[in-house]
């Protein structure tokens, strides 16, 4: 039956072979046994639960949360021809009807539904009446109140399934887990001695950094003009953020869109299909933006502030990249992060058992922005708990380290003292002004326009020293303290260098080259009209990875272009002729 599930993947998704862990769960599934699945974002989950539905006989069932999700993954399917839909809120009673009745009539090989949709009468007689043959459940995490995102309505899949007609096979997916919830994941969906997968954590295609101590804004300006091309993301830890961030870069000159749950329904929505739809290349969001969205040509992921844990980190990082190309994943780490978070604990989590899980999560993720050592080793330790691992990568940032580092320990030694004398009671804009030397109405009213330290970095500007202030606080030698408005202090290494003159050194970044691909860039235009004229997002035509080895091969007839991974026999007869006809003239207009 594996086999046959090939000829499935080759015919409808153009793939000559599965990824690393697909096949395992496939043939399990066509086996008739229940499985757990932890794969990784971007593994190719979704693809586990396709391809059997083209095999078996009955209709399969996705259970997911995410109506995004069903959208996107609807979408996709019927461009490769294979008929699906979904059944969730979003929908017009009468469109609703209508969908019902073509399911009924035995339509469609895949229904997706949210889980509330279990609960309706109507789509548990319908259910009941169709031969359903196997069940997926996406997030499966979220049967488990120790997962990030429980949902309580999970825990009713046991039920529905034991009440369908005959027991389907049930199938389990989620991009992480803990033991602790895989084993609510079996005994809450009552699975039968399951099949568990773990696959490989590691996305060899993503290139993961930490910077400390960066000026965020600045940075984010840079690498996006530098990248202008480029589809990514920009997490942000707050609502204001999000908003700030957004509003400066758009003045700067850079199209993005943004999305948080402060915004209106028809505000997301506009600005999320803006983005799937490639007519805005940046997206800008808190944490609330991602979950089931399979955009697969998200070329970096910027996190603008330290996530709560890695488990979060890991999975909105994963969003690059889910084509197999390369992905950049840039962590800005500031101090005032870690204040961020604890703050956000504690508006957020009541049970003391529940809140010191999540500050040991906590500390792990600043380990992670800290650590000197291979960032792929950190995470994968973390997740696989695998001791046997090369020390270096070779691959991420900290094994590919090439910033140049300047000696700042006399100008460290200038911020240190001046917040000695200022005894830890200002913030950093006081400090700032008093190293510059701005003899305002307030420092000459405290008088600090008469201390030793007035004026010692009158060649910066005051954002060049906030910055310094920034960088000396993420390091240890400056604390910061919570609150609205926190105030600079001393930290546990300042000591070292005021007494001892221990060297302070500072990365110094260089700034990223622009890229430039022609024929890369027009196949991507006309993905886009062609995707236009469909009505789908671009990345659901071809991925970056097909278009990328279309710009490299240069297929020149039918044949040659079926042989690139992620064509396909459906996909070759519909777009097949416009890119060839592109491809032909940029091959005989080259080098003139």
């Amino acid at each position: 039956m594996l086999e046959k599930a090939g000829e499935m993947m080759l015919k409808y998704f153009g793939y000559p072979s599965f990824r690393q862990g697909q096949a395992g769960v496939i043939e399990s599934i066509l086996n008739g046994r229940d499985i757990l699945a932890v794969m990784p974002t971007g593994a190719g989950k979704s693809v586990c639960y396709q391809v059997p539905s083209l095999v078996f006989n009955g209709v399969t069932l996705v259970i997911s949360p995410l109506i995004a999700l069903m959208k996107d993954q609807v979408d996709a399917l019927g461009t490769a021809g294979i008929p699906a839909t979904f059944i969730n809120s979003a929908l017009r009673v009468s469109e609703e009807k209508r969908r019902l009745e073509r399911a009924a009539r035995g339509d469609y090989r895949l229904i997706y539904v949210a889980p509330e949709r279990l609960e309706n009468e109507t789509f548990l007689r319908l259910a009941q009446s169709l031969d359903v043959a196997f069940l997926a459940v996406d997030e499966a995490h979220c049967v488990s109140q120790w997962g990030h995102d429980f949902r309580p309505s999970y825990r009713r899949i046991a039920q529905f399934a034991a009440g369908l007609a005959r027991r389907p096979v049930i199938g389990a997916f989620t991009a992480t887990a803990t033991e602790e919830i895989k084993k609510d994941i079996v005994h809450f969906l009552a699975l039968r001695s399951p099949t568990v997968y773990v696959s490989g954590f590691d996305r060899e295609n993503l290139f993961f950094s930490v910077l400390r101590g960066e000026n965020k804004k600045e940075y984010v300006l840079d690498y996006l003009q530098a990248n202008r091309h480029q589809s990514g993301i920009i997490y942000a830890a707050t609502r204001k953020e999000v908003d700030m961030l957004a509003q400066w870069l758009e003045a700067n000159g850079i199209s993005c869109t943004s999305y948080h749950a402060g915004m209106t329904e028809k505000k997301r929505t506009a600005s999320q299909e803006a983005f799937i739809y490639d007519d805005v290349p940046v997206m800008v969001a808190t944490n609330a933006f991602g979950m089931g969205i399979d955009k697969s040509n998200v070329r970096f992921v910027l996190h603008y502030n330290m996530p709560k844990n890695l488990e979060s980190y890991y999975q909105e990082a994963g969003r690059a990249g889910r084509d197999g190309e390369p992905g950049e994943c840039i962590l800005l780490f500031g101090a005032q992060d870690v204040l961020m978070q604890k703050f956000l604990i504690e508006q957020s989590v009541y049970a003391p058992e529940r809140r010191a899980s999540e500050y040991r999560k906590l500390q792990t993720m600043v380990d992670y922005c800290h650590t000197p050592r291979c960032l792929r080793r950190f995470i994968l330790q973390y997740f696989e708990g695998n001791e046997d691992l090369p020390q270096r990568c070779g691959s991420c940032g900290n094994c590919c380290d090439d910033s140049e580092e300047t000696d700042v320990t006399v100008e460290a030694q200038k911020v240190l003292s001046c917040v000695y004398r200022l005894k830890g009671r200002f913030g950093a804009g006081m400090v700032a002004d008093v190293l510059k030397g701005n003899a305002n109405k307030k420092v000459r009213g405290l008088g600090f326009n008469k201390l030793s330290t007035f004026g010692l970095l009158s060649d910066y500007t005051v954002q060049e020293i906030k910055d310094l202030i920034n960088f000396l606080a993420t390091e240890g030698y400056l604390a910061l303290t919570g609150g609205k408005y926190p105030v600079v202090r001393l930290g546990s290494r300042a000591a070292a260098v005021l007494r001892q003159g221990e060297q302070v050194l500072k990365k110094r970044r260089k700034k990223a080259a622009a890229r430039d691909d022609a024929l890369f860039e027009s196949l991507r235009q006309l993905r886009k009209e062609i995707a236009g004229r469909e009505g789908v997002p671009p990345y659901i035509i071809f991925a970056d990875s097909t278009l990328r080895a279309m710009s490299e091969l240069l297929p020149v007839n039918r044949a040659q272009l079926l042989k690139i991974s992620g064509v396909g026999e459906v996909k070759l007869a519909k777009y097949g002729d416009e890119f060839l006809q592109l491809i032909q003239y940029y091959a005989g207009n080259r080098g003139k």
